[in-house]
């Protein structure tokens, strides 16, 4: 009797390995880790998303500028009439002497289609680096979403990208509509932070002045964010922008009011740093979103590369900028397309019926195969707990999202493990009905369903792969699911109960009785 055989051993070892990890999600603990329920069973957020590509091209262009100026001023380098005329960057060269320079400070910017005509100068995006421009914008507000909500704390977020311009966003466990509103408050702020100058020359014009002459001295018009009366006129190109900032944090004034405080990166802070000793007694504007939240005189050189944004916030709102802030500011602003909320009781139901199917299957398939195969019916169930626990587990290490589909999975896979069970508990009958000795009818029993097993499972795990390559969340939740029961069913099924009738040989061949084994007489 071989009780300690290899196959036997690495069984045991996946059964410890199972129940182990599988207990954290099964039992609800505090510590380990648990799958994660999706949308469709615990309830939440499901929201479709548009982003507005155009304003990405708009805002690199207005990039393209801001760079222009600093290498210019960085470089001594003299120009004039720096403006942006729809999605074109125009300036002028004061000295024709500086045009090669200005052509090696343009070089440094890629994607240019550059026209000169004599000192002047125009900058367009080349048509394939607007299709570039707009691509990438669509996948960093993927990633800055995905990261905005991971910072609000929010458990297993689902952001994919959907079509050219459109993102997916699923938020399980959102119950309140103040949840609701504050995640969506927190995925749509585009948090663009922008430091401008004031234009002191003509400031005092500000309420007389229409946009389109402001736009004649190079200026904007913006609004106070506390009121809309009082406003603003800036120059149209910012000496910095968000980009630079590389963190933001909540603190408190001397009036116990929310502030953020940021800290730029290296460029930003000799940018930063150069201007502010540059217009001493002038004021900078702090614009966040297209609002003015403060304009403070500058009194002297601000070293370091901080600041701070004020504007009679809220704590939770203070807070909500800072993670948009860290996060990065949207590329583009993003429109809301569609919106679904699933209700927690809704999801216990999806949960209760998919229990129950798995359960009720489960049992009767348990209690077919002990009638069916007797012992090696409780043989085969063995593996086929053996099997669920094992896909639990994984699911759990990876820190997979159970959803309804993937529930299908568990169920599907139930029956899967059992054919296997089946195709071997057969192919024992049959050669035990021909004589066969006990020994040699196992053998040949697990040699002869080998390769249907392998087929079945391997052209099944095929289709799961595709599955997950080309489908949707729900789907890949199926496909996860199938795709694991199949690698744990082969191991259970095939080498686990391998294992246990090789352990067990002796005590079948004392026995002689076929029919309590197998079955069969």
């Amino acid at each position: 009797m071989k009780i300690f055989n290899y196959r036997l051993v690495i069984f045991a070892l996946s059964i410890i390995f199972g129940v182990v990890f599988a207990i954290p999600s099964l039992l609800q603990t505090d510590s380990g880790k648990k799958i994660s329920l999706g949308l469709d069973l615990q309830g939440g957020l499901h929201m479709l998303l548009g982003v507005n590509t155009q304003e990405a091209v708009t805002s690199k262009i207005k990039t393209i500028a801001t760079s222009i100026k600093y290498y210019a001023e960085d470089e001594d380098l003299l120009i004039d009439g720096l403006s942006i005329d729809e999605l074109s960057v125009v300036f002028s060269v004061l000295d024709a002497d500086e045009i090669p320079k200005m052509d090696e400070i343009l070089k440094l910017i890629k994607g240019l289609d550059i026209t000169k005509d004599g000192l002047n100068y125009t900058l367009n995006l080349t048509d394939e680096d607007i299709e570039k421009t707009k691509d990438l914008s669509v996948s960093q507000a993927v990633e800055t979403i995905r990261n905005r909500l991971d910072q609000f704390g929010l458990a297993e977020p689902t952001v994919v990208r959907q079509g050219a311009t459109d993102i997916v966003v699923q938020l399980p466990g959102i119950k309140t509509q103040a949840e609701e509103k504050a995640a969506r408050e927190l995925i749509s702020k585009p948090a663009n932070l922008e430091l401008m100058a004031i234009d002191e020359d003509i400031a005092d014009q500000v309420y007389s002045l229409t946009s389109s002459q402001a736009a004649e001295y190079g200026d904007i018009i913006l609004e106070d964010t506390k009121d809309s009366n009082t406003k603003y006129l800036v120059k149209e190109i910012p000496i910095l922008n968000g980009s630079q900032v590389i963190d933001a944090q909540v603190s408190f004034d001397q009036s116990n009011q929310a502030i953020i405080n940021f800290t730029l990166n290296s460029t930003g802070a000799k940018i930063f740093g150069d201007f502010t000793a540059e217009n001493i007694e002038k004021r900078l504007a702090v614009v966040l979103d297209g609002k003015v939240y403060s304009a403070p005189n500058i009194r002297e050189r601000i070293g370091g590369g901080s600041g701070q944004i004020s504007g009679g916030f809220t704590l939770s709102e203070a807070g909500n900028v800072a993670i948009a802030l860290r996060s990065g500011a949207l590329p583009a602003t993003v429109k809301l397309l569609e919106k679904r909320s699933v209700g927690p009781s809704l999801g216990a139901d999806s949960i209760k019926a998919s229990t129950i199917a798995l359960v009720s299957g489960f049992i009767i398939v348990f209690i077919f195969m002990i009638v069916y195969y007797r012992r090696a019916g409780i043989i085969a169930n063995i593996a086929l707990v053996t099997n669920i626990f094992i896909i639990i587990s994984v699911m759990a290490m990876f820190g997979a999202t159970l959803t309804l589909p993937g529930m299908a999975g568990i169920v599907l896979t139930v029956g899967m493990a059992v054919d296997a069970n089946v195709i071997i508990s057969e192919r024992i009958r049959e050669l035990l009905k021909q004589g066969m000795s006990i020994p040699k009818a196992i053998e040949d029993g697990y040699s002869n369903a080998m390769r249907a097993i392998l087929d079945a499972n391997v052209t099944t795990l095929l289709v799961a792969v595709i599955l997950y390559a080309y489908g949707t969340g729900p789907i890949k939740g199926f496909a996860v699911t199938i795709s694991i029961g199949i690698l744990a069913s082969m191991l259970t099924a095939i080498l686990g109960t391998h294992g246990i009738y090789e352990a067990l040989l002796g005590k079948i061949q004392k026995d002689k009785d076929i029919k309590k084994w197998f079955g069969v007489k």
